[in-house]
């Protein structure tokens, strides 16, 4: 089966600040894998770099149900453009019959157990982010790069 990956995982720059995450463990873990990278912030049509956001009130769940938004760091409301993402990283998912993702740990649209709390001080919260519950609900097992 094939792994959709975050790709800041992998050393792409795709990061909000323009960055990357590259993580050895996952690397090392996709060795002989079937796997495709995924950036939801990008499929969801945000530009790299872009202001850090996180989300108001509440998790991914909260946001497909439209009881919850993501907001950027100076206050521009991109929910539209997370839930773009977390759909088009489902296609992929679906295309591909993905079974797994591993996704970048606390992020907005990839956390998994885990998200900033949305007052941009790095305080973790539970919940899973836009793209992890998405895909979540449609059966994928969800990793971090915390979980291996």
């Amino acid at each position: 089966m094939t792994i959709l990956v975050s790709a800041c995982l992998l050393g792409i720059d795709c990061k909000y600040s323009g960055g990357n995450n590259c993580n050895s463990r996952v690397v090392k873990y996709l060795e002989g894998k079937q796997w495709i990278p995924i950036c939801p912030e990008q499929l969801g049509g945000l530009t790299t770099p872009r202001t850090p956001a996180e989300i108001d009130l509440g998790d991914g769940n909260l946001v497909l149900e439209g009881k919850a938004r993501v907001m950027t760091k100076d206050g521009r409301d991109v929910t539209r453009a997370f839930i773009k993402g977390a759909e088009e990283s489902l296609k992929f998912a679906q295309l591909s019959e993905a079974d797994t993702a591993i996704l970048k740990a606390r992020s907005p649209s990839c956390g998994h157990g885990q998200i900033y709390d949305g007052s941009f001080q790095r305080q973790p919260k539970p919940g899973s982010g836009v793209t992890a519950a998405l895909l979540q609900k449609h059966g994928l097992k969800l990793l971090t790069e915390v979980d291996l």
